[in-house]
């Protein structure tokens, strides 16, 4: 089988490698799509801290089960799923608690161990989700990121009287935008720096007054403008720059919620008095916790689109043109898709 490995930080390559044999526990997946994920770039360039080399990136994937390891019921196989990345051990705090997402012996598909840039690969059965009746192949690959946003929202909680303000309209912040319009039902306001982006919001959900080009306009006044006085009571931070989180808590309104999105290793500068003037909030959100069986609720509902970020398919053997055009054109660039296609 071919699989795209990064043998070493800046060096990728689509090489043969043994087809996997499922463990107890785990099916065999035939891989037919694959989103590119900002942390599958950072693992590229040796940024992300928790990879080890060579390893086959990819943790957003669909495809159908063709084989089985011992203990799974082989009435399993033929069915397409998509799987959840987080592996955890089930006994440590975290796990106790019911916050498997920050496992203290975490694993995760595509960084700690071999993922979805793949013809083939393996996973335990537990996290192979079968998905909903009528769903594109390419739409259930994004299912990853909704669970992302769906995370994060019930990290913060979203009460009806809130006003949201996500930084940042790339496909975190999209499926957002969609989750707190769309589920939630809440006025959300978003930001970026290019108008393509912003348009893309408001196909998720977001009204004209909603979506704002921070290159344009100075978020603060913008926000007044538009009517939401005292600041927004849930901020979402899914672009993670440090002075993200610095102007949050100086915009937020009181008793306000932030979400944290990123691995940024620099730091932030917080007001301390800030946060405690007006008692916010912090809440970090790693990866998902349990809600892939959300999302797919939601999408069976008819509450969400994934479909509606994807920009581009690649054939997976032009995995680097399609890294190219993930970081080299994010004007126009939104999901892309690596395509495992049945006859590749």
């Amino acid at each position: 089988m071919l699989s795209v490995v990064v043998d070493q930080p800046n060096s990728m390559a689509v090489v043969e490698r043994p087809m996997p044999e499922p463990a107890a526990g785990e099916v065999r997946v035939r891989v037919r799509f694959a989103g590119i994920c900002g942390s599958d770039l950072h693992i590229f360039h040796g940024q992300n801290p928790f990879v080890s080399y060579p390893r086959v990136i990819g943790h957003e994937f669909v495809g159908q089960i063709e084989s089985v390891g011992e203990g799974v019921s082989s009435s399993r196989v033929g069915e397409t799923v998509v799987v959840d990345p987080v592996i955890s051990c089930g006994e440590c705090h975290a796990c106790l608690i019911g916050r498997q997402n920050v496992c203290s012996r975490l694993q995760v598909i595509g960084v700690h161990r071999d993922g979805g840039f793949s013809e083939y690969a393996c996973a335990p059965a537990k996290n192979a989700y079968v998905i909903p009746k009528g769903l594109a192949h390419a739409s259930a690959s994004v299912i990853e990121p909704f669970a992302v946003a769906a995370n994060v929202t019930h990290r913060t909680g979203v009460f009806p009287s809130d006003v949201a303000l996500i930084y940042g309209a790339g496909p975190v912040g999209l499926n957002l935008m969609q989750v707190l319009k769309r589920v939630y039902g809440i006025r959300a306001f978003i930001t970026d720096h290019f108008d393509e982006r912003l348009a893309l919001a408001r196909a998720c959900g977001a009204a004209e007054d909603e979506t704002i080009n921070t290159l344009n306009e100075s978020l603060p006044e913008a926000l007044a403008a538009r009517g939401v006085e005292g600041g927004p009571t849930l901020v979402y931070d899914a672009v993670c720059h440090p002075s993200i989180i610095e102007e949050a808590v100086r915009i937020a309104a009181p008793a306000g919620r932030i979400g944290i999105l990123g691995f940024s290793a620099k730091p932030s500068a917080i007001p301390q008095q800030e946060l405690t003037k007006k008692e916010l909030t912090l809440y970090a959100s790693r990866l998902n916790c349990a809600m892939f069986p959300t999302v797919i609720d939601w999408i069976t509902r008819g509450l969400v689109d994934p479909g509606r970020i994807i920009s581009h398919k690649f054939d997976f053997r032009d995995v680097a043109g399609a890294f190219e055009q993930t970081e080299r054109n994010p004007r126009y660039s939104c999901k892309v898709l690596l395509d495992f296609g049945v006859d590749s």
